[in-house]
C-alpha cells in the first residue's frame, strides 16, 4: 500500500482482525450493489470508505425528489440524473482508490448472470419482491454469497446467504406474494434513517465476509423495530425441500415475476 492509503485506512489497519493484509484483501475485493436507493446508498458509501477496491452499482432508475428523504448518496442537484451515475460520482469523490462499475439497467433473468459473475459478494438493495427472488435464485445458481434486506415503515430485516452452506431467501419465503397484497413504501411510508441502519448492516456483512472474520447473519433473520428500539433474531434453517437450494431443486432457470415498484407518483 502507498503511504496515503496507509493513512486513509489507518483505523482499519490497527484492528487486529484487519491489519495490513486484511486491508489489501479489501482493496482487491469486488462487491456488487443492486439498487442505488435507500439500502444501497449507505452500503455503497461505507464500502467505499472501507477501501473495497471495486464496487458495482446496478440501477436503471433516475433520481427523484422523493428519493432524497432516504437515498443519501444522491443530492438535490442529482434529481433527474441516473442513480448509477450519481452514486459513482459520490463514491469517487469519497475515495478515488475505488473503481466503480455501473450498470444503468434493472436486473432481469436475461442479464443478471452476466452482471454478478465477476463479484465476490452481492448486496440486494432492491425494493420489490420479484427482484429479491431473482437475486436469490441467481446467486444460488452461480454460488454467489449475498446480503438480503428489506425495510418498510419503522421496520427492517436482513440476513446473509452463503450458497450450499445456509438457508436462502426461498427457504424463508417460498414464492413472492400476489401483486397488491403487500403495500409498497409509497403506500405505507418508510422512515429514512431505517435505510441507513439496515444498509449499513449489509455493508458490515460484506466486509466481514471479505475478511473472513466474525459471525455472519447466516441462518438468522435479524429484525429491527425502530419504535420500540428492538433488535430480535429469528433462527432459520435450510429447507431440504427448497425449490432452488434444496435436495431436489425444481427451479433451475431464472424467473421474472410481475413487479410492483415503489413509486410515489401514479
Amino acid at each position: 500500500m502507498k503511504d496515503e492509503q496507509i493513512e486513509r485506512y489507518s483505523r482499519n489497519i490497527i484492528l487486529k482482525e484487519v491489519g495490513g493484509k486484511g486491508q489489501e484483501r479489501l482493496l482487491q475485493s469486488k462487491v456488487l450493489i443492486i439498487g442505488a436507493g435507500g439500502l444501497g446508498s449507505p452500503a455503497a458509501l461505507y464500502l467505499a470508505a472501507a477501501g473495497v477496491g471495486t464496487i458495482g452499482i446496478v440501477d436503471g432508475d433516475r433520481v427523484d425528489l422523493s428519493n432524497l428523504q432516504r437515498q443519501v448518496i444522491h443530492f438535490t442537484a442529482d434529481v433527474g440524473t441516473y442513480k448509477a451515475d450519481s452514486a459513482r460520482d459520490k463514491i469517487t469523490q469519497l475515495n478515488p482508490d475505488v473503481t466503480v462499475q455501473i450498470h444503468k439497467e434493472m436486473v432481469s433473468s436475461s442479464n443478471i448472470r452476466e452482471i454478478i459473475t465477476d463479484y465476490d459478494f452481492i448486496i440486494d438493495g432492491t425494493d420489490n419482491f420479484p427482484a429479491k427472488f431473482l437475486i436469490n435464485d441467481a446467486c444460488i445458481l452461480l454460488g454467489k454469497p449475498f446480503s438480503h434486506a428489506g425495510i418498510l415503515r419503522f421496520n427492517g430485516q436482513t440476513t446473509t446467504v452463503i450458497p450450499d452452506k445456509s438457508a436462502c431467501y426461498r427457504c424463508i419465503f417460498n414464492t413472492p406474494p400476489p401483486v397488491g397484497t403487500v403495500p409498497s413504501c409509497s403506500e405505507s411510508g418508510v422512515i429514512g434513517s431505517m435505510a441507513g441502519v439496515i444498509g449499513t448492516l449489509q455493508a458490515m456483512e460484506a466486509i466481514k465476509y471479505l475478511l473472513g472474520i466474525g459471525d455472519l447473519l447466516t441462518n438468522r433473520l435479524l429484525v429491527f423495530e425502530a419504535l420500540p428500539m428492538n433488535f430480535r433474531e429469528i433462527k432459520i434453517k435450510k429447507n431440504p425441500k427448497c425449490p432452488v437450494c434444496g435436495e431436489h431443486p425444481t427451479i433451475t432457470s431464472l424467473i421474472d415475476y410481475e413487479q410492483k415498484v415503489c413509486e410515489l407518483r401514479k
